[in-house]
This record gives structure tokens, sequence and C-alpha cells, in this order.
């Protein structure tokens, strides 16, 4: 890896973190791109600079994480099912981060589903509007979603989205819920690996994760407030046929 691969890869994280269409998924897929062997650096560097994007969360809704207790309790109750099942599967998941072949079908079937979710998925008018005001049963089956995407290609955002509007959120709400969650989950899979791995990192590297950090940040920012713009009048059917069309590309290229 050098400068270059961490300015394409910290572009990449931040403008795919928060759409529903698997940040990790494309993270992999570029290092096959870019003939970059997925090695135990690679691996941790696509999960630290996650914490690029955990940032521009924190700048746009710090007002939440200060302000308001009970839109931070429902995060800890959605965030509760990852911390226990990230910690026993750690080892399983980053095994799979290897894996070209789970991304690419992760990405299709998942393309596939969130098409046929907004397809049958009608919102009613009573759905709920305030994160501050989401029942704990509510926090907790979005948690629940939030697991199936440690599968690399699911997409933790897809993943969430889809579980609080099933649940009864608005879609405005689920993304902005879904943002919120990001922050404990990233920021713990990141401490996790940091932990484990910090020790084994050389001057260089630590160069490469501080400017992938830095423009994961900043793409983050626009992606955030261009994803909210998007869903006042727009499905996420267009995510899932892109998603569809990446995974087919990658599958004749790289597979």
């Amino acid at each position: 890896m050098d400068l270059f691969h961490a300015v394409i890869f910290g572009i990449v994280e931040g403008v795919t973190e928060f759409l529903p269409v698997s940040s990790t998924g494309h993270l992999i897929l570029t290092a096959k791109i870019l003939g970059l062997s997925q090695d135990n650096f690679l691996k941790s560097f696509d999960i630290v600079i996650q914490l690029g994007a955990i940032a521009s969360v924190l700048v746009l809704y710090w007002r939440r994480f200060l302000l308001d207790r009970a839109a931070l309790v429902r995060v800890a109750i959605a965030f509760a099912p990852s911390a226990v099942f990230g910690l026993v599967l750690y080892s399983s998941v980053k095994h799979l981060l290897g894996s070209s072949a789970v991304v690419v079908w992760s990405l299709l079937i998942g393309g596939i589903a969130l098409i046929v979710f907004e397809l049958t998925h009608t919102e009613h008018s009573d759905a709920e509007k305030d994160v501050s005001v989401l029942s704990y049963r509510q926090a907790a089956v979005i948690g629940l979603f939030q697991v199936i995407a440690m599968i690399p290609g699911v997409s933790r955002s897809a993943a969430t989205i889809i579980g609080g509007m099933i649940s009864g959120l608005s879609r405005r709400t689920a993304v902005e819920f879904s943002f919120l969650l990001a922050v404990p989950t990233m920021a713990a899979a990141t401490g996790l690996d940091l932990m484990k791995n910090a020790g084994s990192f050389s001057g260089d590297q630590t160069i490469f994760l501080f400017v992938g950090f830095v423009v994961a940040f900043c793409t983050a920012l626009a992606s955030i407030v261009l994803l909210l713009r998007f869903v006042r009048a727009h499905t996420f059917v267009s995510f899932g046929i892109y998603r569809i069309v990446a995974a087919l590309v990658f599958l004749i290229l790289i597979l």
C-alpha cells in the first residue's frame, strides 16, 4: 500500500459507508482491483478508517450525542446485539474480509432483497418520525438487523434502515438512526481491532491510516448530506439495482 491507495480507500469508505451498498464490500473489491492482497494490515486499515466516517456523524449530530439522552438510550439498546456477537465472532468475521466471493454474493442477494422490500413496503402515515421516542422494541429490532451486516457485502446501513422501516420508522428517521448507531458500532469494531493489532503497524502504515481517516471524514460529510436529501423524494430501488450491476460486473471481471 502507498499514499495513493490510502486516498482511494478513504474516498471509497467515505462515499459508501452510509449508503446501502456495503462500504466493507467495496473496500475489499477495491483492493482486488488495485491488486493488493488482503493481509492483516489491509484488513485492519479497512476497519480503522471507519473512524473518519464516525467523526463526520459526530460533527453533524453533536447535539444528539450531548443533549438527547433518550436517543442515546435507544442507540445503546440497538448496539447491544452487535457488541455481543462482535466479541464472539471477531475472528470469523475478520477471516471473511478476505473473501471476494462472499462480498459479491452478498451484494447481489442484498440488492435483490432491497428492491423486493421497496416494492412491497408501504410507509404508513403514523410511521415514527422522531429518533428520541422510538420504543425499546423498535431499537432492539434494528440492533438485530445490524448483526446480519457482519457478513461482508451485506451493508450495515441497508440492514439497519430496512430493520427500522420494518419496525415502523419513517424512511428519514430510519436513515438518521442508522447514522447514530454507526458511531458506537464502528468505534467498538475499530477499538477492538486496534487493541489486537496496533502494535504491529509500522510508521508508514500509521501515516496511511491517518490519510485514509482524513479523506474518509471529508467524503462522508458530503455523503450524509446528499443521502438525507435523496431520501426525501426517492426509494432505495436505485441502490438495489446498483448492487446487482456491481455484483455482476465483479463476478465477471474478478471471480
